[in-house]
């Protein structure tokens, strides 16, 4: 068997972290909108995302990590139209990019530099408010987030970093052709 000529790259566990969270919608009859967060420190814009713990998913990771940082209930948006390469479960498939509906795989992967020999990895998921209330003291004591829901084009005009704008957009695209492809 021929080698592959696409270059591979290894990293062992003490070089990489893997990060997860997700872009939190809610619906109102005027717009779409989505949670950032407010780092009081940093005065910097973000998404909630943070490290997943030993033995945990990394969709529940995701979840979790945005209900501690936003304190709104979530839950990954069901009826999703998205492009994913997971295969159905139990199945012999090439690998091949699919269009599937009700997804609730991750739709996006940042990957960030820490150190020279250190990884971080973050998936993404689109995720929902349950619309049950926002409840305080979620986060860590480390944690000094303010949430708050707004329009996407707005969010995405105060997003600190430009991957988390990408991420944002990307998401609501998702978001609004799936909702598209159930009016139609």
């Amino acid at each position: 068997m021929a080698a592959s000529s696409f270059p591979t790259t290894i990293l062992f566990s003490p070089n990489f972290v893997i990060t997860a969270g997700c872009v939190l919608f809610r619906r109102t009859e005027a717009s779409l909108q989505v949670c950032i967060l407010f780092h009081e420190v940093k005065k910097q814009w973000l998404l909630p995302k943070g490290r997943k713990d030993r033995g945990e998913s990394v969709e529940d990771a995701a979840l979790r990590e945005t209900f501690e940082e936003t304190g709104y209930p979530c839950r990954l948006m069901p009826g999703l139209s998205m492009w994913t390469r997971a295969p159905p479960p139990g199945s012999q498939e090439k690998d091949t990019a699919a269009l599937i509906t009700d997804a609730t795989e991750p739709f996006a992967v940042t990957t960030r530099t820490i150190q020279p020999t250190d990884v971080k990895f973050t998936w993404w998921y689109i995720a929902e408010s349950t619309g049950d209330p926002k409840q305080e003291n979620t986060q860590t004591l480390s944690e000094c987030f303010t949430s708050e829901f707004m329009d996407v084009e707005v969010a995405v005009q105060k997003l600190t970093f430009a991957t988390d704008r990408e991420v944002v957009e990307k998401a609501a695209s998702i978001v609004r052709a799936s909702d598209k492809a159930v009016t139609s």
